[in-house]
């Protein structure tokens, strides 16, 4: 999973109960942020139990289905061999993990507020509503803290605390009952014409939907924007790039050349590499940069390139490449899309000039890489000036305005482009 990856849901079962599983054959398929993997087995054996179901949410470190593998004894002979009471004792434990896992809690009735974590912890537990709402709360306006129910849970099983017995109350006779309220389900949308195509969204579609969205109403978005002369990196890569590939095994596109001058600006200014948390701001320690990929499906996801300030130029090439055409191919890992402190996304690959990229939460800051075109530019000489033809593209710079400035976001976007401005044309690959 990558250790910065906490939960995944389930997405599809690839096998079912009975099945018989060779080892690293792929048993389900899960869902991660936005990348899909498949869950290998790293036994051969048979499929007897799966402990959860499409579409739920697994911890880290949860064991999701069981294999009996040709090793173990079969359920008569363990019964036989083992005590009663410890037969009474396993039997216990695995009616209690399906109780949890097949009557999942449903705290929507509560009026209480509960967080997700929270929520979480309680259905994993097998905490009723009614239990929960008995937790006195230590967080604001009493609300139950992850610390809350953790310390409650210890002891519960300590047996210092019992769970309280849900209690329904009989309707008095006098007062009629009223029926359950049915949950209002979202209306498909109806063709008028009938000629009209209606699609659902997409899992990846709704996830990109919902942190466009989530971005724009937390961060409040500035944009800056500089021209810059890329004359000299045309010229360089035009130069190099046969000889790059013949040596590297690896096509040397702009991307890395840009990822380079961005890498160095981030350290030349700290300030950019950081992410708000609540009225905290955390100052990253690596240099995490995210690269805007485009799906075949059409679909947008963020691979990041780990330590990219330590990379030279054949190393972000390298990085790059090997990141686009997984993204491509549908074969990254979770832990792919992870740990990002600022993100690059290179809008002139469909001919925009610029643009004004959302900011990819936590993180403060976006750049949008424009085209790359032959523009008229007034040349400065020892003899004068004079107009010739230059390669020009533009840098738009989205930052959070909660933290960053203008100052600052300005400086760091002007400090890209002098790198890039700057760059020697005699220089080695």
């Amino acid at each position: 999973m990558g250790e910065s990856v906490a939960e995944a849901t389930i997405t599809n079962w690839l096998k079912e109960v009975g099945d018989k599983i060779e080892a690293d054959e792929a048993v389900l398929e899960i869902a991660t942020d936005k990348v899909d993997s498949e869950v290998p087995s790293e036994v051969s054996g048979i499929l007897i139990e799966q402990l959860f179901g499409k579409d739920d949410l697994v911890q880290v470190g949860q064991t999701i289905a069981i294999i009996e593998t040709e090793g173990d004894a079969p359920a008569a002979k363990i019964e036989e061999a083992a005590a009663p009471a410890e037969v009474a004792e396993i039997e216990k434990t695995i009616e209690t993990v399906k109780e949890v896992v097949t009557a999942p809690q449903d705290f929507s009735g509560s009026d209480k507020f509960f967080s997700p974590l929270v929520k979480n912890i309680a259905k994993e537990e097998g905490i009723s509503v009614a239990e929960l709402e008995s937790i006195a709360g230590s967080g604001k306006d009493g609300r139950v803290t992850k610390e809350d129910i953790l310390k409650y849970i210890e002891n519960r099983k300590s047996g210092i605390v019992e769970a309280p017995k849900a209690v329904v109350p009989a309707p008095k006779a006098a007062e009629p009952v009223a029926a359950p309220v049915q949950k209002s389900q979202q209306a498909v949308p109806v063709s008028v014409n009938g000629g009209d195509e209606i699609i659902e969204m997409d899992r990846m579609r709704k996830l990109i939907s919902g942190y466009m969205v989530a971005s724009v109403q937390t961060s409040a978005h500035v944009q800056s924007f500089i021209e810059v002369d890329v004359t000299n990196i045309v010229k360089w890569r035009d130069k190099v790039k046969t000889a790059f590939e013949k040596r590297e095994g690896e096509k040397l596109t702009f991307t890395p050349i840009m990822m380079e001058a961005v890498a160095k600006a981030l350290k030349d200014f700290p300030g950019m590499n950081i992410s708000v948390d609540g009225d905290y701001i955390i100052k990253k320690k690596n240099i995490n940069l995210g690269m805007a990929a485009a799906l075949p499906n059409g679909n947008l996801i963020v691979p990041v390139i780990k330590n990219a300030d330590q990379l030279n130029l054949v190393g972000m090439a390298k990085a790059v490449n090997d990141l686009g055409n997984r993204a491509k191919a549908g074969k990254l890992k979770p832990d792919d899309t992870q740990g990002g402190t600022y993100t690059v996304t290179n809008v002139g690959t469909f001919g925009s000039v610029f643009g004004t990229p959302i900011i990819n939460q936590p993180q403060v800051g976006i750049l949008a890489l424009g085209a790359i075109r032959k523009v008229p530019a007034v040349i400065e000489t020892p003899e004068g000036d004079f107009i010739g033809i230059r390669q020009k593209m533009f840098l738009s710079h989205s930052y959070d305005h909660r933290v960053v400035d203008g100052a600052l976001g300005g400086s760091f976007v002007k400090r890209v482009a002098e790198y890039l401005e700057a760059f020697d044309v005699d220089r080695d690959f």
